[in-house]
């Protein structure tokens, strides 16, 4: 199962990711859309960096992931939080169900991507709707078409003094899928400790999303550059978008 043993990992791997940039491009479309939100639900919150953030905001968060590995990490985390920690459930997308419904919903670093059967994806945005109180808002991104399409065949390398992360992604085009096989090493005392995982994307088309959000309900769907306020290019690597709930 994806993220089992690369939990322990992914920070270290991924500590180039701009969450704070994220989080202002969050805010500028809050505003875009006169949102005041007080309370959300940070979606595939992994390690819950995203989650932490929103929380020293002074929002009241819930992070919701499918992997029990990275939530066990997001609870570490937000053990260091002593004034308004978020609480964490694990739950698929597509099984969405808060106790109450939030102002401001949240899915970062192509979680939406993760969701690879389109009928689970379009059941996702309904329980999404759901969750949030009227007027509220959805953000997302999304690995663009373009960018999945580009990885086919390339080999990358991820590491640091404690983790060694080799990858290979192949796309292919008749499933619209993503695949990307792992191989990872991880130091404990002086051995190596190897492990495999494989991750699958989708390439969403935009128009199929924003129909499909559409049908679920929200209104007001727009699509942005890679945290711009401007239309997507062609070949944009990662898509933002909105959708409100009415």
């Amino acid at each position: 199962m994806a993220y089992e043993s690369l939990a322990a990992s992914y920070d270290r791997l991924t500590s180039d990711v701009p969450y704070e940039a994220i989080l202002a491009f969050y805010k500028e479309l809050w505003a875009e859309y006169g949102l005041k939100p007080e309370s959300a639900v940070d979606l595939a919150c992994g390690t819950g960096s995203m989650t932490l953030l929103l929380a020293r905001e002074g929002l009241s968060v819930l992070g919701v992931d499918a992997s029990e590995e990275m939530l066990t990490q997001a609870a570490d985390k937000a053990g260091s939080l002593t004034e308004n920690p978020p609480y964490f459930v694990r739950q698929r997308m597509e099984k969405l169900r808060l106790p109450a419904p939030v102002d401001l919903a949240v899915c970062c670093l192509d979680g939406v991507n993760y969701v690879t059967e389109p009928a689970a994806l379009r059941e996702s945005f309904a329980r999404v709707f759901k969750a949030l109180k009227p007027g509220g808002l959805f953000l997302f991104d999304i690995n663009s078409e373009a960018k999945l399409r580009g990885l086919d065949g390339q080999i990358f390398l991820d590491e640091d003094e404690s983790v060694f992360c080799l990858w290979r992604a192949d796309f292919d085009e008749a499933s619209r899928l993503c695949t990307y096989g792992m191989d990872i090493f991880q130091k404990e005392g002086r051995l190596w400790r190897r492990s495999r995982e494989e991750h699958l994307e989708y390439a969403y088309r935009v128009d199929e999303l924003a129909q499909w959000l559409t049908d679920a309900g929200f209104t007001n769907v727009r699509t942005y550059a890679d945290r711009k306020l401007q239309a997507p290019s062609p070949n944009e690597q990662r898509i933002f978008i909105a959708a409100q709930r009415p």
